[in-house]
């Protein structure tokens, strides 16, 4: 596998959402073998425009003087901020990398160097609470066996037009592991989001290999730590792509990735990660929220 850059021989499966989230044979089946569920309208339009109303009013409010931490999976130098460590509990505000000049100064407007918002948008903002405990979203948590479904992490994810950076192959579990593991990611697209503006890349039946990396807390400091050199599997990625509206299930142990967005199209999403409440959440994940217990769907 080259990179993010991957490209797929051909289309993977896709379903149309039902209405109340709840899962048929065929699409677990699709789900169990592939790591991921492409479900189109999932999500009407006009949640979806209330979403980026919402989005477009906490960047008016945001104060770009405030912070200057830049979010890169690349280089993963945010995770020296305590900006973003003490995140998890809270909304914070992220720059792209390239949004910024070596003084600190924006190159771009605003509304365009956000790489993204997070981490707590799902309980702290009434339109993003609404918008993640809607019946459709708790179907879905039913219907992949979360016996105690808890919304942990959630993050508004801009993918900019012309800066927006690639992100490299990762599982979700490497961040938000918990024994056993249980994290599961539901990706709304609130651009349609395809190949030419980074729509997101998988391995198809890549989640049942193990997993490579842990992003802990060791001695005060979040390092990576490789528990499985293994390389990602050698066969082509697909590419998920998803008009407005869809929902793409992400299981916790898949690779996963996305292309720079060099396009003049913007890629906004909205992403959700649940955990079961029945499982150990680990004491050194880098997400922790002290402060602000862990709600389910009620």
């Amino acid at each position: 596998m080259s990179g993010p850059e991957a490209r797929a021989p051909r289309a993977p499966a896709r379903f149309t959402a039902p209405p109340d989230g709840r899962l048929d044979a065929s699409m677990l089946e699709v789900y169990d073998r592939d790591g991921f569920l492409i479900l189109d309208g999932c999500v009407p339009s006009d949640d979806c425009d209330a979403v980026q109303t919402r989005i477009a009013q906490l960047v008016d409010a945001f104060d770009p003087t405030t912070t200057r931490t830049v979010f890169s999976t690349a280089s993963q130098a945010h995770a020296r901020d305590a900006y973003f460590r003490d995140s998890g509990g809270a909304i914070r505000f992220f720059y792209e990398d390239g949004a910024l000049d070596a003084d600190g100064n924006l190159v771009v407007p605003k509304a365009r160097a956000l790489n993204k918002i997070g981490h707590a948008l799902h309980d702290l903002d009434p339109v993003f609470a609404s918008i993640s405990r809607h019946a459709r979203f708790a179907g879905l948590a039913a219907s992949l066996g979360l016996a105690a479904p808890l919304l942990l992490q959630s993050m508004v994810i801009f993918k900019q037009p012309h800066i927006g950076g690639a992100v490299d192959w990762h599982q979700d579990l490497t961040f938000l592991h918990t024994t056993p593991p249980s994290v599961v990611g539901f990706w709304l697209a609130l651009d349609d989001a395809d190949i030419d503006n980074g729509c997101l890349l998988a391995i198809p039946g890549g989640h049942r290999g193990p997993l490579r990396q842990r992003f802990r807390y060791q001695d005060g400091a979040l390092i990576t730590q490789t528990l499985d050199a293994t390389p990602w599997p050698a066969g082509p990625a697909v590419a998920l792509e998803a008009p407005r509206g869809s929902v793409v299930v992400l299981h916790g142990l898949l690779p996963h990735a996305s292309s720079a967005n060099r396009s003049a199209r913007s890629r906004h999403a909205y992403s959700l990660h649940l955990i079961d409440g029945t499982t150990a959440y680990a004491a050194d994940n880098w997400l922790q929220r002290p402060e602000l217990p862990l709600r389910g769907f009620a």
